[in-house]
């Protein structure tokens, strides 16, 4: 069931129960591509099993919520014809200094973590929390760790990670609390480029093991 929230004078959150799955992204982006023929919406940004929907002032809320629902009832979930893009990594060491624990934590050992990470395709669910940081999913279960107790005061640009039951890359030195457990020299953000993300909702993403540091 949809639930749609105000947030604020002109914006709703439209969203979902948890968990994620890639159907309810597909789900979302139609929505969103739906939502933006309307004129009264200024601008729609879909994040994880949600999308956030931006319109003009004033607002009659009871009505919005009444067409958002009656277009989400519309929607299916629209099948991206995607890119794969292949990211290679080089896991454990200096750069993937989680890996270790990643593995005990499984009880098995870190070049069977390696091995399960690089075996999916994964899917770009949504960009955020930096420009180009990619969410991805399809993680497998087996893969699911918690984040950090205590997070890092610098996690370095390219590092490889896995919070929860997702997994992502840092396109930018920064603070974070995922378990680092490789790192790439692929750069995921180039303002020379344009777009200058690498990666795009939607997109998706196989990891390539170049080396295992242990």
């Amino acid at each position: 069931m949809l639930e749609i929230i105000p947030t604020s004078e002109s914006a709703v959150v439209c969203r979902l129960p948890p968990p994620a799955s890639l159907e309810n992204q597909q789900r979302f982006w139609a929505f969103a591509t739906h939502l933006r023929e309307y004129s009264r919406i200024r601008e729609v940004v879909v994040g994880m099993n949600n999308v956030t929907v931006f319109v003009h002032y004033p607002v009659d809320f009871t009505r919005l919520a009444a067409d958002l629902k009656k277009t989400w009832q519309k929607t299916t979930a629209l099948d991206y014809q995607s890119r794969l893009v292949e990211i290679p990594v080089r896991y454990g060491g200096q750069w993937g200094e989680d890996l270790t624990e990643v593995a005990a934590f499984h009880h098995t050992t870190p070049e069977n973590i390696v091995a399960l990470h690089t075996q999916p395709v994964y899917t770009v669910f949504m960009i955020g929390f930096q420009a180009g940081f990619p969410y991805l999913g399809g993680l497998p279960e087996s893969l699911h760790t918690p984040r950090r107790a205590e997070p890092r005061t610098l996690v370095p640009a390219g590092s490889v990670g896995i919070g929860g039951s997702q997994t992502g890359i840092y396109p930018f030195a920064s603070p974070g609390g995922w378990r680092l457990i490789g790192h790439t020299s692929v750069p995921l953000f180039d303002k020379n480029q344009l777009p200058p993300t690498l990666l795009k909702t939607g997109d998706r993403v196989r990891f390539i093991a170049e080396k295992i540091d242990l």
